[in-house]
């Protein structure tokens, strides 16, 4: 059964029920029926379609989420190998996308360089999301950010600290950078 596979699994509302349950640790069928309120041939179904895909076992204790397998479902999962999305490199010197291909995989990005060098060069690329002129509230820049990696935070602070936005009362603009045409990939 191929990881896509065993995670379509989930997609049943009983078997997630189910799972769900099973994360806060160990429990029978009867604890499962009181848990989700579903009745207790519909939750044996459940358990058994897990079962089958390895999602859940069984022990003298109980029924039991494994999440070692679904860490496995993960990793199997993960592409390690995707190419850095060719959007994120328009506008920049093939130097410099050389650098954003070793941070980007597709369009998120994998980490935040040490060097402040090749740093610099990611926030630059950063940069080219706001648009000259425009102000933007602090959720919007968090929004922005949070779509090329979940640590918008740091992101954003990065960007005002090299003077790459500006704010000003939780309202940011663009102060520095360069500017990229349209990409038309």
């Amino acid at each position: 059964m191929s990881p896509v596979e065993r995670l379509k699994t989930l997609l049943d509302t009983d078997r997630l029920a189910v799972a769900g349950a099973l994360v806060a640790g160990v429990a029978t069928t009867e604890s499962l029926v009181d848990a989700t309120g579903i009745e207790r041939r519909r939750v044996l179904e459940a358990l058994a379609a897990l079962g089958a895909s390895g999602l859940v076992e069984v022990s003298e204790s109980g029924h039991r989420l494994d999440v070692e397998t679904l860490r496995s479902i993960a990793a199997d999962l993960v592409d390690p190998d995707l190419p850095m999305d060719p959007a994120i490199g328009f506008g920049m010197t093939d130097e410099e996308r050389e650098v954003l291909s070793r941070y980007f995989e597709g369009r998120t990005l994998t980490s935040v360089p040490t060097s402040r060098a090749k740093r610099l060069i990611v926030l630059e690329r950063l940069a080219l999301e706001f648009d000259i002129g425009k102000h933007y509230a602090e959720r919007e820049v968090n929004s922005i950010l949070g779509g090329f990696n979940p640590d918008w935070s740091t992101l954003r602070r990065h960007l005002v600290d090299e003077g790459l936005l500006d704010r000003d009362h939780n309202v940011y603009w663009r102060s520095g950078g360069r500017v990229a045409g349209v990409y038309r990939g």
